[in-house]
């Protein structure tokens, strides 16, 4: 029955086959090396230098598969679920050479089966709670103002994100898992793809994608530079839950310590615009900030604290640029605005990056299978694209990057030209890559500590 229904899924088997010769060196992880406390943490990351820039390698080949339950979150659900989770990750480190699984889950399966717990706590007291907003930390996914109205707001009660440098150890263990658990839950989505340097065009051109040629033969992704800079990430623990002080209520003892929230969503990227409507300079000034001029070809350029612009500063940029950078826009809410001492003592200097990202390019269309084509979208054949993954401590914190990819700030300000114009629409083609990005799919999912990763809080209810 799954093989069947899963069938759309595989037809991308033999493009992606192209990934089976491709072998990376990582730092050893002993296989007797206890796993990280939490699921979206990465063992054995590798670094490489780029331009002198320290580059995180990710994993190369992603799938998530989204799901519905289909019987109550129960103790048997549970101990079910646990046991086929460890049975995927027998005979692997956790780690990209090995295979690393994240299971998160989203307001449904909180909101209709875990509506009240014996402890008399309703739905959605017993979530973490943000701080700052006097919200739950996970939140629905909400539309964007350069959304456009079709983009969907997924409610899946559950998804699975699993990683590796080598594809049959995801592939064997989607399979066995989705064995594993019938009558349990179905999948509603399968959705692949791959990051690293050279991947894209050779992928791109092998789909026939318009615009393919012009993609940059050792790019990491589609759009020709690389996102992964070291400085670039949310290093360590500084997505959990319980990190930072008084983000939310979950230090020192909370149920979902160790645990996070995972934004998912799918977008559409025009390689053709991208690359015959845009010089190489214009494109260097989108994707981070007016003002640069590396020598032609250039993928990697520095993300540091030194680098780093003030919303005062990006404001500035547009009125006497006339253009605002992706990354530039970012900054002045994704980054630490000073130094900071977390809870366990771990330091981290001003600059740092609140978001751990594990997004990956995709030629799904905008999945590889979906049990709701029309409702998806769904189209045959292949399509340039990115499955962003992003980790934040809370809902909010996403929302606020987010929203300032539009231009948007937290204390009502937007990007404007001053004297010169007026404020730039959320998808103008002078804002970052707003302009050649459609956005299909949207989802907030909360990730807990590894320890209860199978269907949190059913022994509670």
């Amino acid at each position: 029955m799954f093989a069947r229904r899963m069938g759309g899924a595989v037809l991308g088997a033999p493009l992606l086959g192209l990934l089976d010769g491709v072998a990376l060196a990582r730092p050893a992880v002993a296989e007797a090396e206890a796993p990280p406390l939490e699921q979206h943490i990465v063992p054995g990351d590798r670094i490489t230098v780029d331009n002198g820039v320290e580059v995180v390698v990710p994993p190369l080949y992603h799938e998530v598969v989204t799901a519905r339950l289909t019987t109550t979150a129960g103790l048997a659900a549970q101990e079910e679920l646990r046991l086929a989770l460890d049975d995927i990750e027998r005979g692997h480190v956790v780690g990209p050479s090995g295979l690393l699984v994240t299971v998160a889950y989203g307001t449904p399966y909180f909101r209709n089966h875990l509506p009240r717990l014996k402890d008399g706590r309703r739905f959605p007291d017993y979530l973490p709670v943000d701080l700052g907003r006097g919200v739950p930390a996970l939140v629905d996914a909400v539309r964007f103002p350069s959304d456009p109205e079709t983009t969907v707001l997924e409610h899946n009660d559950l998804v699975v994100l699993l990683r590796s440098d080598v594809r049959l150890h995801v592939t064997a263990a989607r399979e066995q898992l989705l064995a594993r658990t019938k009558g349990i839950f179905e999948p509603t989505s399968f959705r692949s793809g791959f990051v690293g340097a050279g991947l894209p065009k050779r992928f791109a051109i092998a789909a026939g994608i318009p615009g393919a040629d012009a993609i940059p033969d050792e790019a990491q992704l589609f759009l020709g530079f690389t996102s992964t800079q070291r400085s670039a990430l949310g290093p360590t623990r500084i997505a959990n839950f319980e990190s930072l002080r008084g983000v939310t209520d979950q230090w020192p003892d909370g149920y979902f310590k160790h645990g996070t929230v995972m934004h998912l969503s799918h977008m559409f990227e025009d390689l053709e615009a991208w690359y015959s409507g845009r010089d190489y300079l214009f494109r260097v000034w989108a994707t981070f900030r007016p003002g640069l001029d590396p020598p032609e070809g250039t993928r990697t350029l520095p993300e540091n604290a030194s680098v780093l612009q003030t919303e005062q500063e990006v404001i500035a940029g547009f009125a006497d640029q006339g253009i605002v950078g992706h990354s530039a826009s970012l900054q002045p809410v994704s980054r630490l605005p000073a130094a900071t001492v977390d809870n366990r003592g771990e330091r981290y200097a001003a600059g740092t990056s609140l978001v751990q990202r594990a997004d990956f390019n995709t030629l799904d269309n905008p999945f590889g299978w979906t049990a709701h084509e029309r409702a998806d979208g769904f189209r045959p054949g292949h399509a340039a694209g990115l499955h962003f993954v992003a980790f934040t401590a809370t809902a909010g914190i996403f929302e606020r990057v987010r929203s300032a990819m539009d231009g948007r700030y937290p204390n009502g300000a937007t990007i404007d030209g001053g004297a010169q114009g007026a404020a730039l629409t959320p998808r103008d083609p002078e804002l970052g890559f707003n302009s050649i990005l459609r956005t299909t799919h949207r989802q907030n999912f909360l990730v807990p500590p590894r320890a209860r990763r199978a269907f949190p809080l059913a022994e509670l209810a």
